[in-house]
């Protein structure tokens, strides 16, 4: 398990890894060439995946992601340490809070 700031990553062994997810679109890469995790609502920061890898978005407001890495990569955000990822398949969820009444994702 990796975590950064409110993105927490989960290994996933590669038969676990569900079969929609395999012919699923992918989330396309930024201006900067980058495979964003999660977008910074109130500072713009981006928590990233620099490097070769696939990114797919499960359906639901609330619906983790799943990444593909085949060489490993590097998570990257400016006001955080770079985590270094081995090559294979994550689970990538975001953290969430309660409010009264409702539960959102947590916005940096």
């Amino acid at each position: 398990m990796y975590r950064q700031g409110d993105v927490l990553l989960v290994s996933v062994a590669e038969e676990a890894v569900p079969p929609h997810a395999v012919g699923a679109p992918r989330e396309p890469r930024d201006g900067r060439g980058r495979l964003v995790l999660a977008l910074g609502e109130v500072t713009g920061h981006a928590h990233a995946v620099v490097g070769p890898g696939e990114l797919v978005r499960e359906p639901g407001p609330f619906g983790p992601m799943l990444l593909h890495l085949p060489k490993g990569g590097r998570v990257v955000h400016e006001e955080h340490a770079a985590i270094a990822l081995p090559k294979g398949w994550y689970r990538v969820i975001r953290q969430r809070e309660y409010v009264p009444g409702s539960v959102r994702i947590v916005a940096d």
